[in-house]
């Protein structure tokens, strides 16, 4: 077992890996967008979302590899949270005090994005209704074994979303623009995402040591440190975005890199281990709290299509109650429900 400092140096150099490669990837992303000439939402949307969203995909599939898929889980889950609460409300804040929305993000992503949510919850379901596990006295528990078939329909909605957007893109074009040469920029790219691999390394080894340290389950190491530490990249493209004044790649790259974790990294990770169970109890209870932030989130920037400065507080302090609960259940003063862990 190793010492808590080489764990917390272990996270940290981690979340620095993560920011770092997340930047050159952000920067290269964002010139390959323009010298291709790609919309601005889509550049956001998939461009920015799967650069920024490396480290969850990243993550997930180490922990998979590792025998700990419910660590992937969690730093998906985790970090779809602190995405759909944290990273608008600090772009707003970061970008005036307001950041505007538009009836696409509004419901063509917010569509795409409650279907990611509701795929994946059926797929947790099917599961645990088809293939479930047993308990050590040979008693069924709510949960199940996931195997690739089961994750096809997600990979399939993802590939329906892709070719929305390209439709889109094929009809409303952008002027391409011409500042770098593309094999520069797809180099960056490519280290980058070594950098990237070897931060998500850190984190997965940091959570999985502070889980066996403390006698906690890795799922909420993976809500918590691992989560932090893939969401640096996502926060640096919609803050950097939101301060340029371009609100639409900021948002947009909330809900892709959502739409991505859940659509491509979790079903990645079952790809690579070839099977995987998961505790039905564990999972929808995360979830649950994802889907109402989803829908705080969603109200706030419908209502007059802008999120405020007071709306951004309110959001804030929603992730806050989050981390609180998580907290508290970390150290068994607020226990979840029974049957949880």
């Amino acid at each position: 077992m190793q010492s808590p400092l080489v764990l917390v140096v272990l996270a940290i150099v981690g979340s620095v890996a993560a920011w770092k490669g997340g930047e050159w990837l952000v920067d290269a992303t964002d010139s390959l967008g323009d010298y291709y000439g790609i919309p601005s939402i889509i550049q956001g949307a998939v461009i920015a979302a799967v650069g920024s969203s490396f480290p969850e995909f990243a993550s997930t599939i180490l922990a998979a590899s590792r025998g700990q898929f419910e660590l992937g889980v969690g730093a998906v889950v985790g970090s779809a949270v602190f995405n759909i609460l944290v990273i608008p409300a600090v772009s707003a804040l970061a970008g005036g005090g307001s950041l505007a929305s538009d009836r696409d993000l509004v419901y063509k992503e917010a569509q795409f994005y409650l279907l990611a949510l509701s795929v994946i919850l059926l797929t947790f379901a099917l599961a645990s209704l088809y293939q479930p596990i047993n308990g050590l006295d040979g008693d069924a528990i709510v949960g199940g074994r996931i195997t690739p078939p089961l994750v096809l329909p997600a990979l399939g909605l993802y590939g329906l979303y892709i070719f929305v957007q390209w439709a889109d893109a094929a009809e409303y074009p952008r002027p391409a623009i011409h500042t770098s040469h593309p094999l520069r920029e797809w180099a960056t790219l490519v280290v980058s995402l070594a950098v990237i691999t070897v931060g998500a390394e850190a984190l997965v080894r940091s959570a999985i040591g502070f889980g066996e340290l403390f006698g906690t389950p890795s799922f909420l190491w993976g809500l918590t440190v691992v989560a932090a530490g893939t969401s640096v990249p996502d926060t640096f493209v919609s803050v950097t975005a939101a301060r340029r004044g371009n609100a639409a790649l900021s948002l947009a790259n909330v809900m892709g890199s959502n739409i991505f974790a859940l659509l491509i990294a979790l079903p990645a990770g079952v790809l690579v281990a070839g099977s995987v169970t998961i505790v039905f109890a564990d999972a929808v209870f995360m979830l649950g709290y994802l889907v109402l932030a989803s829908v705080a989130f969603f109200v706030i920037i419908r209502t007059d299509m802008e999120l405020s400065r007071r709306e951004a507080h309110v959001m804030i302090a929603l992730y806050g109650v989050f981390v609180l609960w998580i907290v508290a259940e970390s150290v068994g003063l607020a226990p979840l429900p029974p049957g949880l862990f």
